[in-house]
Order: C-alpha cells, then structure tokens, then sequence
C-alpha cells in the first residue's frame, strides 16, 4: 500500500516538474510582470528552484555503509571539494541498518530537490534479486548521477596454503576443499557473490563464513581463521599483500589492474569470468535533470583535481566519472547479470 502510494505522488510530482520546467523557461526568457506571475505560479506548485540557484542549503550524502568503507571514503573525500565548488556544506550521513536498504528507502522517498543524494555500490543492483519485497525498485526510484569509481577484485589467499599461482590453489582447493572456508563481507555482499561464482567456474567447493563488513573478514584471513577471499583490492587488502601477509593470485577485471600489474586475471584461466566492484551517486527519481547535470558536471572537476586523484589511487580506485546515462546503463545491466547468476545457482541469505 505504501509503496502503491509513494509512486502516485512520484507521478503527480513528475507532473508538476514538467509543467513547472516550462514556466521556468518562460521567465528566464521574458520580463516584466509576465514574468513576476509565471515565477508566483511556479511557487505556488512547490517546485525546486533553477539549478543556477542550487544549491541554496546543505546537501546531505546518505552513504548505507559503515564508516571506512569504500562508499564512505568515496563521500568523504569528495564532499569537501563539492562544498569548496558549490558553496554549501556537503554533509555525510553513514546509514547502515539493514545492509544499507533501510537508508536506500529512505532515500528512495526523499524530496527530489539534489539536497539529498547517496554514495551507492555494487550491491545495490543485486540486492533486488537477494532480498524480498525491498520498499523501493532501483530502476525506477532513482535517477543515476554518476558512478564515480570501479575497483578491482582480488583472490587472495593466507600464505599457509603455499600456493602462488592461481592453478596451484585451484589444484590445492580440489584436493583439501573440506578444510577450507572462504570469508564474505556478508550474505548479500559482492564478496559472497563474487566467491560464488568463481566456485562455480573453478569447479572447486569451498564454505562460507560471512562477517558483518570486510574489516572484520579481512582481519579474520590474516589470521587463517579463513582461508581465500574474492574481494574489493582497496584499502587494508592491498596493502596487506603489498606487505606480504597476504598471497594475491588474481584479478577479477576484464584488464589486469594498473594498481597489481603483475597479477593475471582470473579470465586468463577462466576466459569470460569478470566481476568489478563500483561506487557511484544517485539522487531521488524526479530530481530536476539541471541539478542532475550540476552535481555531474561538478563531480567531473572534483575527480579530474590532482589531489583527489592521488587519494582515490591510494585506495586502487580507478577514475570513471560517468554520464548519468553510462551509470543507468550499468545498473541495469549489473542487475540482469547478477540476477541471473543468483537464480541459476540458488544463492540465498541463510
């Protein structure tokens, strides 16, 4: 009922920006009281200001993730570049309850004015196919703004196996699969998925422990409590191999990353596999394309500075900066893939 409700107002609201996008036009193109009558009609139907005045207040950045995280230090490096171009505080808010979907809905039945957009990744295209009844619909609650970054994957194992190749682990995992867990940054988490379906392509059958978060999974392979991972490279996981306490194999791109170039891909032995972890910005459905267009154009300028540049390189985050339609596009296509793997090899949250 309440989401039969929310898309009705989402329609009438749509009406309300088409009739008011035209009244704008009118009075940026005409003087005089026409103009001051056609700006009163505007007020009247409670529309968001032009872009050429947003913003005008705060903007809050929802990020469904905990602090730390690869979304969270995404917003965080860029909102005080967004506050320093735009000329308003941009505002962090880490929601976490849930998996992120409590923060996600809460997003979903946002004003669509830009001052409230969200930090979102990977798993917000797959969640749709691992949980039931989520209280939104990622294709048509949103509007994409830009997917900021993608990272590599890395299969990473303890260096007590004693293997260096990716062969000789798959070898190792066919021989002893019964002694080995896997560790996930939860159930629903690209980690889990992303394991998934290399077990499947490998042919090999290892468990899952999943954690809540990949700090707590990272810290438990260090200590052999598991295994072998399939994760996000970023952060403690790179450093960690560059440190040697950690063995990486391979990638999970289509490309070897620039960040471990002399690491293969996992699609060198397995041609076709590819998985990718992503960070991008999303606003409320119905948020005017103007302030859309703003917040994009601004995020290609904030992402092309030097600085920030070096700092998303030291979390082995490769630049995307995307259109608003390249990042829809990805979605989309991000949820047929991972959609039809889930239901083919019946993964579920236990």
């Amino acid at each position: 009922m309440k989401t039969t409700i929310w898309k009705a107002a989402s329609a009438k609201l749509a009406r309300k920006r088409t009739i008011g996008g035209r009244l704008h036009r009118l009075v940026r193109s005409h003087a005089g009281p026409l103009a001051l009558v056609l700006a009163a009609a505007t007020a009247l139907l409670g529309l968001p200001a032009l872009a050429d005045d947003y913003p005008s207040k705060p903007v809050r950045i929802y990020v469904p993730a905990s602090p730390g995280g690869a979304s969270d230090i995404a917003a965080r490096l860029v909102s005080p570049k967004l506050t320093e171009a735009l000329g308003q505080p941009f505002v962090v808010e880490n929601r976490v309850t849930s998996g992120g979907i409590v923060g996600t809905a809460q997003l979903a039945k946002s004003a669509p004015d830009g001052y409230t957009i969200m930090m979102t990744f990977d798993t917000f295209a797959s969640n749709p196919h691992m949980y039931k009844d989520l209280p939104y619909d990622i294709l048509k609650d949103f509007a994409p703004i830009m997917q900021l970054t993608r990272y590599p994957q890395i299969l990473v194992v303890h260096p007590s196996l004693n293997v260096k190749t990716l062969p000789e682990f798959v070898a190792y995992a066919k021989s002893n699969g019964g002694k080995l867990n896997y560790g996930s940054a939860g159930p629903a988490s690209s980690s889990r998925l992303a394991f998934e379906l290399f077990k499947d392509t490998a042919g090999v059958q290892i468990d899952p422990i999943h954690y809540k978060g990949g700090g707590p999974a990272i810290n438990d392979l260090i200590k052999g409590t598991v295994q072998v991972m399939l994760i996000q490279a970023g952060g403690a996981i790179g450093q960690n191999v560059r440190a040697g306490k950690l063995i990486g194999l391979a990638t999970s791109g289509r490309e070897r990353s620039p960040h471990f170039p002399d690491l293969p891909t996992i699609a060198e032995f397995y041609p076709g596999f590819e998985t990718v972890s992503w960070i991008g910005a999303i606003a409320p459905a119905g948020t005017p394309r103007p302030i859309i267009d703003k917040l994009n154009a601004t995020l290609v300028s904030v992402l092309s500075d030097p600085e920030v540049k070096k700092r998303f390189e030291a979390q082995t985050a490769d630049i995307v900066a995307s259109t608003p339609e390249q990042f829809g596009e990805l979605i989309r296509s991000e949820s047929e893939k991972w959609g039809k793997i889930i239901r083919e090899k019946n993964i579920r949250i236990d």
